[in-house]
């Protein structure tokens, strides 16, 4: 038997923990995932862009830098077509492996330069059926002397195929002996919200139906990036796309930064996130640490990122944002100084203490929030308004041991878990799903301590990921979204957050079933996770309250995971119960999560 005690007196804590989505550029989950546009090395960015994604449809390709579309994007593709040549020629582009047609009206542009005057076309088709999805024709002309910039919108034909590239052919007549070169190719579908260079609608909704409360970015290693030259800079990612010159990734391709600061914001305007935002703190995965005077240039590129943020429009960089098209400052309240700085321990409490001395005089309201763990790595005395962020992944066992790990910690700093999940299977299983409920339990449970908690890596595009599990894997089509176990989890726990931590009493102590209870208002909340291969039987009591919400998610087989082979772990199933006594009595079938709501 378990009574939540309901008298606001008996709360444990009167604090939330609000569920966070962390944005990690890994698995290609920001350019060829969730960012709208389809076009792979559409810029050739990066270290040795070369000719991947592209083919030759009759004609010879290579990649020029004497015939640059700007400062930022040097590199442009040359066609070039044989003397005599006749029909159809051009080039094609594989997208990211796939370019999914979802049925929308598409918006393509594209920078041409050459001497030509007649019709171009660019088809969306199947490498296998030869379908065709989309055929539009545009008429060009273009000299040699400069790029002409060229857009259509258009509509296209659904496909659940995951083989379909883009295809630009012009009359070889009309170039026959001569080049033509492309630049910038960019092909979008309807966005997310009609935004300009906005997201993917299939996967930007996946993401909104979780119901998260705030969006951590950049974040993770490619804030970093694999040395200094190539980290995040965020000035290199606002204003126009052809002034965004990119930077290889931290996980081993290029990212093209199209998916910038401001794209980031309008990400959690549209999905009304907090916006969470990390900045680069002078250390970068080569091992590379920046201290002392070195520092300086640094800190000050932060703070120019926070008066672009944060300032009026009357100061420099406010004018700035204004010019890119915001006018109002964002809402940011929290910023993390770095990413995972324990591997940067040695010079982190130098590096931390920079920052947060420069930052906190002119920002005193922002919640400042450092990203190393060990108190070795961290100033001491360390400032008492500051946060820590701990990341945690960890195989099934170790997560139901760690349910208790924040019970007898310090109550003297307050922390983030920014980064959590099981690891070491392909796809999200149902027990390691459990395991990462039992470990937000304990977190729940001490939500004075825990702030917020955040699964991650969010998505990653399958057969070219370099991390797993992830909570939405996907392939390029509309519909080869993989909805995960632990989704379905960490839809349960973001769509029933509390806004009170209460404490239950128990005749039996915690394992198999783990829980906590919250309230918002009148409504009490008691989630529960059964870690065992035996169902068991839940006599819950909660005053006064005489009809509930019952979700329970489940699989009888632990290993059971949903892939792009098939989905046996079906969404939570909701039901309505009635108390007998204030007591509300269920079922808990084996390997499962359940949400207990009695409004």
């Amino acid at each position: 038997m378990f009574e939540v005690c309901t008298m606001l007196a008996d709360a444990t804590w009167k604090i939330a923990i609000l569920m966070d989505m962390p944005c990690k550029d890994i698995n290609y989950s920001g350019d060829g995932g969730i960012h709208g546009q389809l076009i792979r090395n559409n810029g050739f960015q990066g270290d040795n862009p070369g000719l991947a994604a592209y083919s030759a449809i009759a004609t010879t390709l290579e990649v020029d830098s004497s015939v640059p579309l700007s400062d930022a994007l040097p590199n442009t593709l040359k066609v070039s077509v044989e003397a005599g040549a006749i029909g159809q020629v051009g080039f094609a582009n594989e997208g990211y492996w796939g370019i999914p047609v979802d049925g929308s009206p598409h918006s393509h542009n594209i920078f041409i330069r050459g001497n030509y005057q007649g019709q171009m076309n660019w088809i969306l088709q199947s490498v296998s059926t030869k379908e065709v999805f989309a055929n539009v024709t545009f008429y060009v002309d273009s000299t040699t002397d400069k790029f002409t910039e060229f857009h259509q919108r258009e509509p296209t034909t659904f496909s659940s195929l995951t083989d379909i590239e883009y295809r630009m052919t012009f009359d070889a007549g009309l170039v026959a002996g001569s080049s033509m070169w492309f630049a910038l190719p960019q092909l979008y579908p309807t966005t997310f919200h009609n935004r300009y260079n906005g997201l993917k609608p299939s996967l930007a909704e996946a993401v909104n139906n979780i119901g998260g409360s705030f969006l951590r970015f950049p974040g993770g290693n490619n804030l970093e990036g694999p040395n200094v030259e190539n980290r995040w800079k965020w000035n290199e990612t606002i204003g126009a796309i052809t002034s965004r010159p990119g930077h290889q990734g931290a996980w081993g391709y290029p990212n093209t930064d199209a998916l910038g600061l401001h794209e980031y914001f309008e990400w959690c305007d549209d999905m009304r996130l907090e916006p969470f935002l990390d900045v680069y703190a002078g250390y970068s995965l080569d091992g590379t640490h920046i201290t002392g005077e070195a520092l300086k240039p640094f800190v000050d590129e932060v703070l120019q990122e926070l008066e672009y943020v944060l300032g009026d429009s009357s100061t420099p960089m406010g004018a700035l944002r204004a010019k890119n098209g915001r006018e109002q400052p964002w809402p940011v309240k929290w910023v993390e100084i770095g990413n995972e700085d324990d591997f940067g321990c040695s010079s982190y409490a130098e590096r931390f203490a920079a920052f947060y001395n420069a930052i906190r005089p002119k920002y005193p309201d922002l919640q400042l929030i450092a990203s190393a763990t060990g108190f070795n790595c961290l100033p001491d005395p360390f400032p008492e308004d500051a946060w820590i962020d701990y990341h945690e992944y960890n195989i099934p066992e170790n997560c139901i041991v760690n349910f208790a790990q924040w019970d007898n910690v310090s109550r003297r700093k307050k922390y983030i878990i920014a980064e959590m999940g099981r690891w070491s299977v392909q796809y999200s299983d149902i027990r390691g799903s459990v395991s990462e409920a039992v470990f937000m339990l304990g977190l729940e449970r001490n939500s004075d301590l825990i702030r917020g908690v955040a699964f991650a890596p969010l998505l990653s595009l399958v057969d070219h990921q370099q991390w797993a599990p992830n909570l939405i894997p996907v392939k390029q089509a509309p519909d080869a979204i993989v909805y995960t176990s632990s989704y379905w989890v960490q839809q349960l726990f973001a769509h029933n957050a509390g806004e009170v931590t209460h404490e239950v009493t128990s005749d039996s102590g915690f394992d198999p079933v783990f829980w906590s209870a919250v309230s918002a208002g009148e409504t009490y909340i008691v989630k529960l996770a059964n870690y065992a291969a035996e169902p068991q039987q839940m006599d819950i009591k909660i005053a006064g309250k005489g009809i509930a919400t019952l979700s329970i998610l489940a699989n009888d087989d632990p290993d059971s995971a949903n892939s792009h082979a098939g989905s046996p772990i079906a969404p939570p199933v909701i039901s309505r119960i009635e108390s007998s006594g204030d007591n509300f009595s269920f079922v808990m079938p084996a390997w499962s999560v359940a949400v207990l709501r009695a409004d």
